[in-house]
């Protein structure tokens, strides 16, 4: 299969392009850059020069494609409404191009946005947001794609946890340890029990390639192996790691503590996957959260936190 993948060059997209390659498919990817196309090239993947704003792009990109995984998202926190008009208005331009077609368009959407429509419920591939919330920041995205296989696109999305981590996660937990680090605890709110699922970026990367080969259209699938890992044992991992304690602070404090993640931080979101499993044979191998804290790359002057 010939697949267009925006956000190729990406932190999990750097791993859906060798994922896609070893399974028999060309690889066509999005690049704004030289150094993005570079890193593409060297994967044994075509180029093609645009960004999220060059809708023109996405849709030549898309026309040449036999399935189409969209991966980009500006994480601006700044402004995060305006990056998630911009990711709507790309699968908005992908999808009228795949319009009628039957090919597969796979995009991704995080766990988190379960929490806001279901809050304290396991999370599962059947909730759906519903269209009062379109206007909230990547909901209305998610609703845009599910509601393409109306039009004859293949569409699935792919809800990844908000820890996709392994070696060289640049995300959230190296944020959290920056944090700990800068001051001198590795905080939870509360009792810390509430929980955040995670996965591996190279199990993530193994669930885009299935969505696009199998997911039926209109499909939700939860790229969570770990349901929900305890906030305070992540923080335990932190502190051993770092020497240092950890330590429950109040919601009310978690802002000026942990800046922008202190909205995320107390959330519950245990999440399940067992629909997805079932539905794309979809088995997660590489270590859980907490074993690859314990690991030492985490913790390596190198690592830190592109927030």
């Amino acid at each position: 299969m010939r697949v267009f993948v925006t956000g190729a060059s990406g932190w999990v997209g750097s791993a859906v392009v060798p994922e896609l390659i070893g399974a028999g498919h060309e690889v066509t990817g999005l690049a704004r850059s030289d150094a993005s196309a570079a890193a593409l090239d060297a994967a044994g993947a075509r180029v093609h020069r645009g960004d999220l704003d060059d809708l023109d792009s996405l849709r030549s990109g898309a026309a040449a494609a036999d399935g189409v995984i969209h991966l980009a998202f500006r994480h601006d926190f700044g402004d995060f409404a305006a990056a998630a008009a911009t990711d709507l208005r790309a699968i908005q331009t992908i999808g009228d191009v795949l319009a009628g077609s039957g090919k597969p368009f796979v995009t991704t959407s995080g766990t988190f946005m379960v929490a806001m429509i279901a809050p304290g419920r396991l999370a599962t591939e059947d909730i759906v947001p519903g269209p009062e919330l379109a206007g909230s920041p990547r909901v209305g995205s998610e609703i845009a794609v599910l509601g393409m296989a109306a039009r004859g696109v293949r569409t699935s999305v792919v809800r990844l946890s908000p820890t996709v981590h392994g070696p060289g996660d640049r995300g959230f937990v190296p944020r959290l340890i920056d944090i700990a680090r800068d001051k001198g605890v590795a905080a939870y709110v509360g009792d810390g029990s509430n929980r955040w699922p995670a996965v591996h970026r190279l199990d993530a990367a193994r669930l885009f390639r299935l969505a696009l080969e199998k997911a039926p259209a209109g499909t939700a699938l939860h790229g969570a192996a770990d349901q929900g890992v305890p906030f305070r044992d992540i923080a335990g991992v932190i502190g051993r790691q770092l020497d240092i304690p950890a330590t429950s602070i109040s919601q009310e404090e978690a802002d000026g503590h942990f800046g922008f993640l202190g909205a995320f931080v107390g959330i519950d979101n245990p999440t399940s996957s067992e629909r997805t499993r079932q539905l794309v044979g979809w088995e997660p191998s590489h270590p859980g959260l907490i074993p690859d804290l314990e690991e030492a790359h985490y913790f390596r002057a190198e690592a830190r936190s592109k927030y």
